[in-house]
């Protein structure tokens, strides 16, 4: 296959430009999901009438201020696991090449987010907190009962959905660009390191969760 070369040029942003827009993206979003979702349950207004809303207040701020940690810990991972990949293949990508993949790649969750906001606004009127948790678009966990099943399974059954499938390929899309070699090799770099150690994690998960 000959090398990607009029495609889009996502990829030539500068790369911090890029990841504070995803920080704000994802603020933006998870405001709106804490004001239009979470607040409106019930069990919010049981806790605000007893006084105890100021610890949920404590919470969401901590996430609001964890969001740029959060992806500068996951993408540094991935990134990680993309270049060793393409360093055994014998691609020169460099790491500051693969972070931004992996910062790209992710925006494939706002989308997987904003449904999720969505869905709760219109169909989510006797939700509870654990539905909002447990809830993921087009994911597993949508196909067996939250009531019934083991609390250690959530999270995998979450993870495995149709938005983590599309980061995968967007991933081999950017090794692709950067690498400007064979897609059938990046496919191979991101399913034999990143998909590999993805799974890797889920089994682990479950084999420790008390």
């Amino acid at each position: 296959m000959t090398p990607v070369a009029n495609q889009t040029n996502i990829y030539e942003i500068n790369k911090w430009l890029y990841f504070l827009t995803l920080c704000v993206a994802t603020l933006t979003l998870l405001v709106v999901k804490k004001n239009l979702v979470e607040n409106e349950i019930m069990a919010f207004e049981i806790l605000e009438e007893r006084g105890q809303m100021g610890f949920f207040h404590l919470i969401s701020t901590l996430q609001y201020a964890s969001i740029p940690l959060i992806y500068l810990y996951k993408f540094t991972v991935v990134a990680f696991l993309l270049w060793i990949g393409s360093f055994m293949f014998g691609y020169k990508v460099s790491f500051s090449a693969t972070w931004h993949v992996a910062a790209v790649s992710e925006s494939i969750f706002l989308v997987a987010e904003f449904l999720k906001i969505c869905w709760f606004i219109f169909f989510g009127s006797e939700a509870t907190i654990f539905d909002i948790r447990a809830f993921y678009p087009f994911s597993l966990m949508n196909l067996f009962d939250r009531s019934v099943l083991d609390t250690k399974w959530i999270y995998p059954l979450k993870s495995l959905n149709i938005f983590e499938v599309i980061y995968w390929f967007l991933l081999v899309h950017g090794i692709n660009y950067m690498a400007k070699k064979k897609r059938s090799v990046a496919y191979f770099i991101v399913f034999s390191f990143y998909v590999f150690f993805f799974f890797i994690w889920l089994g682990y998960y479950v084999l420790i969760y008390k």
